[in-house]
């Protein structure tokens, strides 16, 4: 084995099997905070920059369904296909099509051309630093190279940065006020997505650097379920996910705009509550990753995202802005938080030459829904109802939380214990 205790990424040491798995693990997070920063900012402008050229709520609900549905179908192809082809070509892809996206929207501000680029790009997405429809591959690529002992550590550490990344976004998210005198209306926006492209530049020359890894671990290689227990699991991802997308979409793609109907207020109040949003989710990702090491991961889910529940059921509520910050910014930790818990579990779940795809199907069964959200929530919206689509968002997220529990907390346990038969063996 090749000598890597110089190499500690991230203050975890020497957990890897090899310098090319430490590099790859150290180098996909490290792309990921770069990439949550631009993310951060879209997440708050996208949205403020379609309304300000003239946009109406329900065209802004179905341009951001609409990319959703495309960039499903890049997901189906991609992360299956990942499992036999390598990683590396298909995040590389991706850096490519947010390159040409973003260089795109800079160049004209006609009506294709921000289709388009919504579409390639996936404008809008709180993606957490996640590499769009390609996110599987990033998946399965980080729990290849990461013992399972460590993995929900690891993944909570890659949310964790993710969502410090997306704060600052969110803060600079801001900045259109500050040069507002020089730049009207819609144009204010438009630098802002300099910011994109270089990011992806960035992200891009990370992942090029890379050595793809096509071989799993001793460990999980001796630790593979059988197929048809797989199957199962994976059939219950999928049809539990389903609740958790559609809950999420009605709320998610459009709470900026959201706050700006509610309240009336603009980037420079929104930006820095949803930079708060993002960095108290880095702090609870932080903290469900020692609480994983403790307490198991669906323990973990099931604890934080009851917590989110309550807010959700509050928000609509919020007499007030700073009111209705605070209870997004709560919402948004408990339900963000757990993201690296469940995506850990999610690959645990599987053998190594199947995580393409067991990431696929959590991701398009969430994906899938989203799509509709935007556009219900869209309508509802443009009609003045406010509130409707958090209460049926927050029957959809009560619903899933239960299930989620009775399902996979079995799951974890025979893993688990498999894990620890092999250690001792």
């Amino acid at each position: 084995m090749t000598d890597i205790s110089r190499f500690q990424p991230f203050g975890f040491g020497s957990i890897f099997g090899s310098d090319i798995q430490a590099r790859v693990c150290s180098s996909l997070i490290l792309a990921r905070a770069i990439r949550s920063v631009s993310q951060g900012l879209l997440v708050v402008d996208f949205t403020l920059y379609l309304s300000a050229l003239g946009w109406s709520a329900a065209a802004i609900g179905g341009l951001l369904a609409s990319a959703l549905a495309v960039q499903a179908g890049f997901t189906l192809l991609a992360g299956p296909l990942s499992d036999r082809l390598g990683r590396r070509r298909f995040l590389l892809a991706y850096e490519l099509l947010l390159i040409t996206a973003a260089a795109l929207i800079l160049a004209s501000t006609t009506q294709w051309a921000i289709i388009v680029a919504a579409i390639l790009g996936g404008f809008g997405r709180g993606m957490n630093g996640a590499a769009g429809p390609f996110a599987p591959v990033e998946q399965a690529w980080l729990a290849r190279v990461t013992p399972f002992t460590y993995r929900g550590k690891i993944f909570s550490l890659n949310t964790a940065l993710g969502s410090f990344g997306m704060g600052l976004g969110a803060l600079l998210a801001a900045a259109p006020a500050l040069w507002s005198q020089w730049l009207h209306g819609a144009a204010a926006y438009r630098p802002l997505f300099g910011i994109v492209l270089i990011s992806a530049l960035a992200t891009g020359f990370l992942v090029f650097r890379l050595t793809d890894t096509r071989d799993g671990t001793e460990e999980e290689m001796a630790s593979a379920p059988l197929r048809h227990e797989e199957n199962r699991r994976l059939i219950n991802i999928a049809w539990i996910n389903v609740l958790n997308g559609a809950g999420i979409g009605l709320v998610g793609p459009l709470m900026a705009y959201w706050f700006h109907l509610r309240f009336g207020l603009g980037p420079a109040h929104i930006g820095p509550m949803m930079a708060a949003g993002f960095a108290a989710t880095g702090c609870t990702a932080l903290a469900a990753g020692r609480f994983v090491h403790r307490h198991g991961m669906v323990t973990t889910v099931v604890a934080m995202r009851s917590c989110g529940l309550l807010f959700l059921l509050l928000l609509p509520f919020a007499p007030t802005f700073a009111v209705g910050a605070v209870l997004y910014v709560l919402r948004a930790a408990c339900n963000r938080g757990t993201a690296g818990a469940r995506q850990a579990l999610n690959m645990s779940l599987v053998s190594d030459t199947r995580r393409g795809l067991a990431a696929t199907v959590s991701a398009l069964s969430m994906q899938l829904p989203r799509t509709v959200g935007p556009i219900v929530a869209g309508a509802a919206f443009g009609a003045g109802y406010l509130t409707a689509p958090f209460l049926a968002a927050a029957a959809l997220q009560g619903a899933y939380i239960t299930l989620y529990r009775v399902i996979f907390r079995r799951y974890e346990i025979a893993i688990s214990s498999k894990q620890r038969k092999t250690r001792s063996g």
